[in-house]
């Protein structure tokens, strides 16, 4: 393996980061929303998200990813969990690695000490997406009129996960219980979803959770 600088990319001084929706003020808008609202959106804000790149078939990548992880090399179209940190099935040779906000320098030293000698990238891709939770009766209804992908639950079982076409731009659907979904998305796109999700859980009931 090349080497390579391993840097603390997160502000630790003076200067301040700001999420992808900073500028709506969520935590402003939380109580707000209609009682018993049949969806409920939380910002997972400010993650360390980490890209892996790997041989899945080689017995030494995916032990050496669980050392540092402590999961399992998820396969197709899946994701495992641990509290704030998962780890998700990109494609047949890349997972995304996903640990609360502060680890993701740590956890990228984890990861290249336990694959060193091995043909693998690692990258820090914290600044370029966000997570959006999703939870409450009406949550697939909402998923329903955003995606032609088929969300019903004999098709998308707790710890599916699945890059798709959504309000006409490209996320991936996480669903991590069976009333709790999550969307990774770009920080580009934070507000065109926001307005979009807004506009359709009206009907339903929007609340914002801190």
């Amino acid at each position: 393996m090349t080497t390579v600088n391993v840097y603390q990319q997160r502000p630790t001084s003076g200067a301040k980061a700001e999420d992808p929706l900073h500028h709506a003020d969520l935590a402003s808008l939380v109580g707000k929303g209609r009682q018993g609202a049949g969806v409920t959106l939380r910002e997972k804000k400010l993650l360390g998200h980490l890209t892996l790149r790997g041989d899945g078939h080689d017995a030494t990548f995916a032990g050496a990813v669980h050392k540092a992880t402590g999961l399992e090399l998820p396969g197709a179209l899946s994701l495992v969990s641990n509290g704030e940190t998962s780890l998700q099935w990109l494609g047949p040779d890349e997972w995304l690695l996903i640990v609360p906000g502060g680890e993701e320098l740590a956890a990228e030293q984890r990861l290249r000490e336990a694959l060193a000698g091995l043909h693998v990238a690692v990258v820090n891709v914290s600044g370029g997406q966000s997570l959006i939770e999703l939870s409450g009766p009406n949550v697939r209804d909402v998923l329903m009129k955003s995606t032609s992908y088929d969300v019903h639950p004999s098709n998308f079982p707790v710890g599916k996960a699945v890059g798709t076409v959504f309000a006409k731009s490209q996320l991936v659907i996480r669903r991590t219980g069976e009333e709790t979904w999550e969307l990774l998305i770009r920080r580009s796109f934070a507000d065109y979803w926001w307005l979009w999700l807004q506009d359709a859980s009206a009907e339903y009931g929007l609340s914002i959770q801190a």
